[in-house]
C-alpha cells in the first residue's frame, strides 16, 4: 500500500474480527443456562417491534408522497426510529430483507449513532465504470473532474476557502490525480445550471458541486443529470439517485450534540441560543432527537437572558448553548450562580466563533463542542491548522472550517465510489469521520473539543 493511502476502514477486517467473538460468545454459550424473559422484557420486546413495523410501512407508502407531506412523514420514521434503543435497531434493521424501503432509514440512523451496518446500501444508478480500478484503499478519483463554485458574486468569499482546501488535498496526493477545471455559477441557480451544462459537454466525467443550497435546489430540480455529480451543500430537492451531496449543516451539530448528551445520560436539556438561522437549525434538530430518544428541552432562553433561576428550578440534565464564544462568556458567569453550576455543557461549533484570547476564554473551560478533526488533531495529507494558516488566509480563523470542508470534498471525489458500495466504508477526513448512507448523503461524525486553560483542546473521551 502507498503510504499515501488514506486511513479508511477495511470491512473484511472487522469481519474476521466479528466472527472470532461470535465462535467464543457460542462456546461460552453452552456453558451459561438461559435466563427465561420477564413479562416487562417481553412487552418492550412487541412495543419495539410495534414501533419497528409502523415505521416500515410509513417507509413503503413514502415513494408515493411529495412535498410537504413527504417530508412530514419521513420525519415521521425518523422519529419512530429514534425511539428505539441501539440493540433494538441493529437487530431490526439487519432483519430487514433486501429492497426494503425501511432500510436506507434505518440505516442513517445507525450511521448518525456511529454503529456498523448489516449490510451495504443499494445503489440505483451508481456508475464510476469509467473510472481506472480502485488502489487497495479504496482510492478511485475521477478522470476529468469538474468544480462548479460561485468564484464571483456575493458567495465568493466562501468559495474561496473551499477552493483552496480542495486545492490542498488535490495536490497533496502523489497518485494518480484527475484533470481538474473550475466552472464560475456567480452564487445564482441560473449560473449553476449554465455551469453544469458546460461541464457535461467538456466531457467531464464527474462534477463537484455548486456550493449555495439554492444552486443545489434548482440543480437537483432538474431530474435526470447526465454527469454524476457531489453537490456541495444540501438542498430542499431530495438527492438524485446516482448523485451525492455534503455539507456542514448546523442540523448535524445538532443531532450530534443531542447523541453526545444520550450518550452521557442527559436527557433533559436547557437551551441557551442566539437568534440567527444557523442556531435555531441547530437547536431544532437537537430538539427532535432529544424527544425522539424520549428527552426534552426544558425551556430555550436567548442568549441575551441574565437570570436563569426559573430555568434551574426544573430538572435539568445539562446545558446546550448555540451562541458565539465572545457571547458564551458572559453566559457562564450567569449559570454558575444557579443550580446550573455544575451541570454538563455542550456547544456548537461556534463557540470557538469570537475567541482568542486564552486569558479571557478560560471562561470556556470544560465546555464540550463540536469542531475539525484537521484543527485539533491533524489529518493526514495536510499541515497542521497553525502551520497551513501562516501560509494562506483562507485557512486560518473562521475560514478555517470551510478550507478543511473543501479538503474533505477533495476527499470524496476520490473515495466516493469505495462509500457507496461497502457496509463500513469510511474515510477520516479534515471535518470528522465521513460515511455515506444510503439517500446519497455524506453523515458526517465530528471530532470533539473543549476549551481547556482558554485554549481549544480535543476532547479525549468524547468517542462511543
Amino acid at each position: 500500500m502507498s503510504t499515501n493511502d488514506r486511513r479508511v476502514s477495511f470491512p473484511h477486517l472487522r469481519g474476521i474480527a466479528a466472527g472470532v467473538l461470535a465462535l467464543l460468545l457460542v462456546a461460552g454459550c453452552a456453558q451459561v443456562a438461559t435466563r427465561p424473559q420477564t413479562p416487562a422484557e417481553s412487552a418492550a420486546a412487541t412495543a419495539a417491534r410495534d414501533t419497528a413495523r409502523r415505521a416500515g410501512e410509513l417507509a413503503r407508502a413514502n415513494a408515493s408522497l411529495q412535498g410537504a407531506a413527504r417530508r412530514s412523514n419521513e420525519a415521521e420514521i425518523e422519529r419512530l426510529l429514534g425511539a428505539l434503543d441501539d440493540a433494538t435497531l441493529q437487530r431490526e434493521a439487519a432483519a430487514l430483507p433486501a429492497g426494503d424501503p425501511l432500510y436506507d432509514f434505518a440505516g442513517r440512523a445507525l450511521i448518525r449513532r456511529g454503529l456498523p451496518l448489516p449490510r451495504a446500501f443499494e445503489r440505483t444508478g451508481w456508475n464510476f465504470d469509467n473510472r481506472p480500478a480502485a488502489d487497495r484503499d479504496g482510492y478511485r478519483p475521477p478522470v476529468k473532474l469538474a468544480v462548479l463554485l460561485p468564484l464571483s458574486g456575493s458567495l465568493s468569499a466562501a468559495a474561496r476557502p473551499v477552493r483552496d482546501g480542495l486545492l490542498a488535498g488535490y495536490y497533496g496526493e502523489g497518485r494518480r490525480r484527475p484533470e481538474i477545471r473550475f466552472y464560475d455559477t456567480a452564487g445564482t441557480p441560473a449560473g449553476a445550471m449554465s455551469a453544469y451544462d458546460r461541464a457535461a459537454g467538456d466531457g467531464n466525467d464527474f462534477v463537484l458541486g455548486p456550493l449555495g443550497r439554492d444552486e443545489v435546489s434548482a440543480l437537483f430540480g432538474r431530474g435526470a443529470l447526465a454527469v454524476p455529480t457531489l453537490a456541495l451543500n444540501r438542498g430542499t430537492q431530495a438527492t438524485p439517485e446516482g448523485h451525492a451531496s455534503f455539507s456542514l449543516s448546523p442540523e448535524d451539530e445538532g443531532l450530534a450534540a443531542a447523541d453526545y448528551l444520550l450518550r452521557r445520560g442527559a436527557r433533559n436539556v436547557l437551551v441557551i441560543a442566539g437568534d440567527d438561522d444557523t442556531q435555531r437549525r441547530a437547536v431544532g434538530a437537537l430538539r427532535e432527537r432529544l424527544v425522539a430518544r424520549g428527552g426534552s428541552v426544558t425551556d430555550t432562553l436567548d442568549d441575551s437572558t441574565t437570570d436563569f433561576s426559573a430555568a434551574a428550578a426544573k430538572p435539568v440534565d445539562a446545558v446546550f448553548i448555540a451562541a458565539r464564544g465572545n457571547v458564551a462568556r458572559a453566559i457562564v458567569p450567569r449559570l454558575g450562580s444557579t443550580a446550573l453550576a455544575d451541570k454538563p455543557r455542550v456547544a456548537t461549533s461556534a463557540l470557538v466563533t469570537g475567541t482568542g484570547k486564552a486569558a479571557e476564554d478560560r471562561v470556556l473551560d470544560g465546555i464540550a463542542f463540536p469542531s475539525e478533526s484537521w484543527i485539533t488533531r491533524g489529518v493526514r495529507g495536510l499541515s497542521n491548522a497553525e502551520a497551513t494558516g501562516a501560509r494562506l488566509p483562507t485557512a486560518r480563523g473562521a475560514a478555517g472550517r470551510l478550507f478543511a470542508f473543501g479538503f474533505d470534498a477533495w476527499l470524496l471525489t476520490a473515495y466516493l465510489d469505495y462509500l457507496g458500495r461497502t457496509a463500513e466504508g469510511s474515510v477520516e477526513g479534515a471535518t470528522g469521520v465521513l460515511r455515506l448512507d444510503g439517500f446519497g448523503n455524506v453523515q458526517r461524525t465530528p471530532a470533539w473539543s473543549t476549551f481547556r486553560d482558554g485554549e481549544p483542546a480535543p476532547l479525549a473521551d468524547a468517542g462511543r
